[in-house]
């Protein structure tokens, strides 16, 4: 079997509000750091990038809609130039700290509701592959396991990684439920491993009804902001 790759959404800390994320960097193959627009600033993404740097980790960027409030878990209406915009100009803000640390971006994965809208629209998928395709056609895009985003992408030429959520729950159609939405996210320790168990063992997601999803695994996210995601992290790591 393939080598599944753990990833954190990280460098979620901004101004006086400082989380350490050491140890869950530590546990992760890839790390996509937050490139201002949702979380982060310029001290903590070099900072963030300092540490991917001493444990050997590879990093992407994170963008997301311009929404600092809302931490880039509401939509907002824009035209696909500007996401492919806005898509550039946070990889661009993250390359430059990677090359002050003569490291390389490995990847890009939107963040929250410009994620999961890119799932559900076409256009904002297109949007933000052509903005992959102008800054570098050799990076990964990690997306949504057999959405329609990775479908979009794939059509484009661009190189996916299929993910799926650990700390998140689906519904029947391999979507994430959304976080307004009790129970989506998963803390549940012996939970979580049942889960894993059955990633591993058949490539399949148990879903919210119950019901068996069969999915493509290339990396699996754990969110840095559920309560106890470095001991999700460890589990993990006992496996992968």
């Amino acid at each position: 079997m393939k080598k599944i790759l753990i990833n954190i959404d990280c460098g979620e800390s901004f101004g006086i509000y400082k989380k350490d994320e050491e140890e869950l960097i530590k546990n992760a193959d890839l790390i996509n750091v937050a490139c201002g627009f949702h979380a982060g600033d310029p001290d903590t993404i070099r900072e963030t990038i300092k540490i991917a740097k001493k444990y050997d980790v590879l990093v992407g960027a994170h963008p997301s809609y311009p929404d600092l409030v809302g931490f880039g878990r509401r939509s907002i209406k824009m035209t696909p130039q500007e996401i492919e915009n806005i898509i550039l100009y946070q990889i661009g803000a993250l390359y430059s700290f990677l090359k002050a640390e003569s490291l390389n971006l490995n990847h890009v994965k939107p963040h929250g509701a410009l994620f999961n809208d890119s799932v559900k629209e076409e256009k904002i998928a297109e949007a933000i592959g052509k903005a992959i395709s102008l800054f570098d056609k050799n990076l990964y895009l990690i997306g949504l396991s057999t959405s329609k985003q990775i479908e979009v992408w794939e059509m484009m030429d661009l190189k996916v990684l299929n993910e799926v959520y650990i700390d998140r729950a689906y519904n029947d159609d391999g979507t994430l439920i959304p976080r307004s939405e009790p129970n989506s996210v998963i803390t549940d320790l012996n939970l979580i491993e049942d889960r894993l168990k059955n990633i591993l063992d058949s490539q399949e997601i148990i879903t919210i009804n119950k019901r068996r999803v069969k999915l493509k695994i290339d990396t699996i996210c754990v969110h840095s902001d559920t309560p106890n995601s470095i001991e999700i992290l460890k589990l993990l790591r006992k496996y992968l």
